[in-house]
């Protein structure tokens, strides 16, 4: 059985969301792989959000450990954020010996990893943008699509590196951006900055609210097909390389017509 470490800081709703699809897919039979651990980098207490995440790993009976950033931060007394986040990864290390994985996925994990818990573990990340896409958080991410009048964008899951969103793609699927339902929305905002549809509208503006919902519709099975695409071993990770089956080095694993079919 394949087994998923997985790591979440436990923000808000999609941190329990992605988990719940997960688990729920591991359930039904759809998934053939287990979860061993959840790690959280907060603890008890730390925010409402993460504590209801907490409650949800310990619903679900999945072996959970949190160990809070914030408070080995403030426990360190330095500032240097490549000091405290260098030992702070050794301390997680420390607490997750012993727990087996094939693959491990950040899944709202707010904390960029360092080099060694890079080595020491293959961990891919979700990240809300087509490979070359956008950097950044989701929002970042439609801002800059908008600005940019893009023709299409996706989601892929990305090998985890030191350096922010700039891993290799591990697998990913795309969609358009124009047709319908896009078209009347870019006629919309036509002549205006991005700058004045976040001061009028914000996040309120239809053309941004309609690329989230393309976007998140396809990040739960995303996430599946990733996960199937590795048990099945149509893509592995080698190095800091991603090959398919035969050991040849890919761009990616191109999931944009299996997506298609599960979101239609």
């Amino acid at each position: 059985m394949y087994q998923i470490g997985w790591f979440s800081t436990g923000r808000g709703k999609g941190s329990r969301d992605l988990l719940t699809v997960v688990q729920e897919s591991i359930r039904q039979g759809k998934l053939k792989a287990t979860i061993p651990f959840v790690f959280c980098s907060r603890g008890p207490g730390d925010a409402p959000g993460s504590d209801q995440f907490i409650e949800l790993v310990k619903s679900y009976g999945i072996p959970l450990v949190c160990f809070s950033s914030r408070k080995f931060k403030r426990q360190m007394k330095l500032e240097a954020p490549d000091v405290w986040r260098l030992e702070y990864d050794r301390e997680v290390m420390k607490w997750l010996e012993g727990f087996p994985n094939d693959l491990c996925i950040l899944a709202g994990y707010m904390l960029v990893v360092g080099r060694e818990m890079c080595r020491k573990y293959k961990m891919v990340n979700l990240h809300p943008a087509a490979p070359s896409g956008p950097k950044g958080t989701w929002q970042e991410v439609i801002w800059q699509l908008i600005e940019q009048k893009a023709q299409g964008t996706g989601a892929m899951m990305h090998l985890v590196t030191p350096e922010l969103d700039q891993g290799p793609p591990v697998a990913y699927c795309t969609f358009s951006l124009r047709g319908e339902p896009f078209d009347r929305h870019w006629k919309e905002i036509e002549g205006l900055s991005v700058e004045q549809i976040k001061s009028q509208q914000g996040e309120n503006n239809a053309l941004f609210k309609l690329i989230r919902q393309h976007g998140v519709v396809r990040e739960h099975p995303l996430v599946i097909s990733t996960i199937n695409a590795f048990s099945q071993g149509n893509v592995r990770i080698e190095g800091d390389r991603v090959v398919d089956r035969s050991g040849k080095p890919i761009a990616g694993y191109d999931l944009t017509e299996e997506i298609d079919r599960l979101v239609k």
